[in-house]
């Protein structure tokens, strides 16, 4: 017989309905290795990052939130330049790495509070672009 997997010290994100996520929640509940940080992301504490993510004024404190996901959660926010010629916000990626533990609707829920951002100041958007060579001094040839 096993041991009980004992919870975590600290409150965790709700089960989703089942079929309706494949963060493997269960998974990193059971595994005493596993790293649990993404669970430790409630709805309510998701709504307070939505809403922090949507207070952004610089490009520094975009940083900043992009830090401190990847302290807290241990999961990357990636926001870069796509592929193809960028007009619009939309030809910038975002992605929040897919990490066992987190949410389905929290990896889509972050990168829309981006772009939202986004849409409302581009000069991050600009700022982005300029720290990506887009709009900085050409490179040496």
């Amino acid at each position: 017989m096993t041991d009980p997997v004992s919870p975590p010290a600290f409150p965790i994100r709700t089960q989703c309905p089942p079929g309706a996520c494949v963060c493997g929640r269960d998974r990193v509940l059971a595994d005493p290795q596993a790293d649990q940080r993404p669970l430790a992301l409630t709805r309510l504490q998701e709504q307070k990052l939505i809403e922090r993510i949507e207070r952004i004024e610089t490009y520094d404190d975009l940083r900043h939130v992009q830090a401190l996901i990847h302290k807290n959660l241990g999961a990357e926010l990636r926001i870069e330049p796509g592929p193809n010629e960028v007009r619009t916000v939309r030809g910038i990626i975002v992605v929040l790495e897919d990490k066992p533990g987190l949410c389905k609707k929290t990896r889509q829920n972050v990168p829309a509070a981006v772009r939202r951002c986004l849409n409302g100041r581009p000069e991050i958007a600009y700022a982005l672009l300029d720290a990506h060579d887009l709009f900085g001094a050409s490179r040496p040839g």
